[in-house]
């Protein structure tokens, strides 16, 4: 899950960042309403976490704006303001959730993980690919029965192509999906984890080309039917 956090007080925003990595979220960082704007076009969220009171776009003005797009992903409010006007402005700007500073990191953190299940409310917990079983909801992935072991990024593209099965991603596609701004990779980074992706699955009995190489349009998970 990616999750586009827009937060001018950088204190509050490391603290939120951090607590999301530590729940195998990706996280872009937008210090004001127009790099929010500018992430929000180039790149896939799943959720946007949105202060109220920002740098040049305001909150309400930003969340007009997503939904005036098209944009559908949740969108969780951030505000000092604790009155009833301002929730109703924000519910009726777009937002889908409001939670007020200072806020219980805990509590919001739950908050967070409600609305990226309603926001994927028909995508399942459990996903299978002959004998590759992943169990989103503790993270767990095993091969015929045996428990694989992945880094963080290795076990968000094995997610990705199970959750699109008959897709092909493209190495671009897969950075936009699973890696912030500030970390940038390379086209060769992606090749790297595939890599490593294919050697543990093969380490337990899979067909080398589990993972398979669309060439000029890059990979999916092997079809064999």
């Amino acid at each position: 899950m990616k999750i586009l956090l827009v937060e001018d007080d950088e204190r509050i925003a490391e603290v939120l960042a951090e607590a999301f990595a530590k729940q195998n979220y990706v996280v872009d960082i937008a210090f004001d309403g127009e790099i929010a704007w500018d992430y929000i076009k180039i790149s896939p969220y799943d959720l946007i976490v949105l202060d109220l009171m920002l740098p040049k776009i305001d909150g309400i003005s930003l969340c007009h704006q997503f939904r005036n797009e098209g944009h559908s992903m949740p969108i969780l409010m951030l505000t000092a303001k604790d009155t009833s006007t301002d929730k109703v402005i924000g519910l009726d700007a777009g937002a889908d959730d409001y939670v007020v500073k200072p806020f219980n990191l805990q509590e919001l953190m739950a908050r967070t993980r409600a609305l990226l299940r309603r926001g994927n409310i028909t995508l399942p917990s459990i996903l299978e690919w002959e004998n590759l079983r992943l169990n989103s909801s503790i993270c767990e992935v095993k091969y015929s029965d045996k428990l694989l072991h992945f880094t963080p990024k290795e076990y968000r593209i094995l997610e990705l192509l199970m959750r699109n099965s008959h897709r092909t991603f493209s190495r671009s596609e897969i950075v936009e999906h699973l890696w912030s701004f500030e970390e940038l990779p390379g086209d060769e980074t992606v090749k790297v984890h595939i890599r490593s992706l294919r050697q543990k699955l093969k380490s337990l009995g899979a067909a080398p080309d589990f993972i398979e190489t669309v060439y000029g349009l890059g990979y999916r998970l092997k079809q064999t039917f």
